[in-house]
């Protein structure tokens, strides 16, 4: 029986983002998957060497647009940590705000993908258009739908009104009702668990050995979230990791599901415990010394490494994100599947490749 090399990407109808990856496929059954890196490479990380550290908070929110605002936040930290920056509490909640919207918004964009590859176009459409409020409250809150650039070297540039804040959370009721209204056809149906149980399974062990990261990683039964170390304020916020064991495609999509509803509860957690108080520090001086610095993204742990020798241009900043850690786990759970299977195990990771190919 022969074997055929197919390549599959980078680009292809039901990938949001161009991945590739060359497929051995023997009678449409998987045998080897080989990822391609560096078709969208930017060399933003390089650019660190001609902006100064302020200047680099706006490069480092283009690493990706989705989560553009975590990405920012703990760039932010580890020039804090360096600088010994204490952010006033306020700002810190306003952080987790931000970053929870952020978090919501990428999973509910994730959740109309995944449908759409199922075929369901109507739910793909009903998932965005939920997700249409929480873009909405990002432009109304700080300007701007997807790239809101309210974090800044000692907490954030915007604050939020009380007015404001309680139409937020009228906003997220209707959010809320939405995305539960779906949760029969995303959980429940016939088609997507046909589609989805027992395939592409990475079991606790190999999550483990192979680096997976962030709802990947805990759909395989491992309870590690960025969030437990208590960064920011999540230190007052009630928080326990979604954690599926099946290791699955359908339990992938379960956790992000939890995810986005317990994420509008920490919104709301955020909210009525925030207090009051100056939302940002004056920072002085030059950042001095190297940092690892780790949140965790709608994907799973963002490392970020900087290195700075108090000038205004950092010596090195070397970027680790979630996707990057969760493609050797995909290249892993490929072989032994159909090649119809592909698409939707490859989104199953919530590929991210404007992260990964930075």
């Amino acid at each position: 029986m022969s074997k055929t090399i197919v390549p599959f990407g980078p680009q292809h109808p039901v990938l949001p983002e161009p991945i590739h990856l060359s497929l051995t496929v023997e009678d449409e059954i998987v045998k080897e998957a080989v990822p391609a890196f560096g078709y969208v490479h930017r060399g933003l990380e390089k650019l660190a060497e001609k902006r100064d550290f302020h200047q680099m908070i706006q490069v480092v929110e283009r690493v990706c647009g989705i989560c553009s605002m975590i990405h920012a936040m703990c760039y932010c930290e580890g020039l804090e940590t360096l600088m010994k920056v204490e952010v006033p509490r306020r700002g810190q909640f306003l952080r987790v705000i931000w970053s929870e919207l952020h978090r919501i918004h990428s999973h509910l964009l994730w959740l109309g993908l995944y449908a759409d590859a199922f075929g369901f176009e109507s739910v793909f459409m009903q998932f965005w258009k939920i997700r249409e409020k929480i873009m909405d409250i990002n432009e109304a809150t700080a300007g701007n739908r997807v790239i809101v650039s309210v974090n800044q070297a000692g907490g954030v540039r915007r604050d939020l009104s009380p007015s404001k804040c309680d139409w937020i959370l009228e906003e997220l009721k209707a959010v809320e009702k939405g995305v539960k209204d779906l949760e029969s056809t995303m959980l429940t149906n016939y088609t997507v668990r046909k589609r989805t149980e027992g395939k592409g399974i990475l079991t606790k062990e190999m999550a483990y050995e192979l680096g997976s990261a962030g709802p990947t990683l805990r759909a395989s039964g491992i309870a590690q979230d960025m969030r437990q170390l208590k960064y920011e304020a999540f230190d007052e916020l009630d928080f326990e990791p979604v954690v599926e064991t099946a290791g699955d495609a359908f339990a992938r999509g379960v956790v992000r599901f939890r995810e986005t509803i317990q994420s509008i509860d920490l919104v709301r957690q955020a909210i009525s415990r925030m207090p009051q108080g100056d939302t940002f520090a004056k920072v002085k001086g030059k950042p001095e010394g190297e940092v690892v610095q780790r949140v965790e993204q709608p994907r799973g742990e963002c490392m970020y490494y900087i290195k700075a020798n108090k000038t205004k241009f950092l010596d090195r900043l070397r970027i680790r994100t979630p996707t990057f850690a969760n493609i050797p786990p995909l290249a892993a759970m490929l072989p032994g599947m159909e090649l119809a299977d592909v698409p939707v195990l490859i989104l199953s990771i919530d590929p991210c490749i404007s992260c990964t190919e930075r």
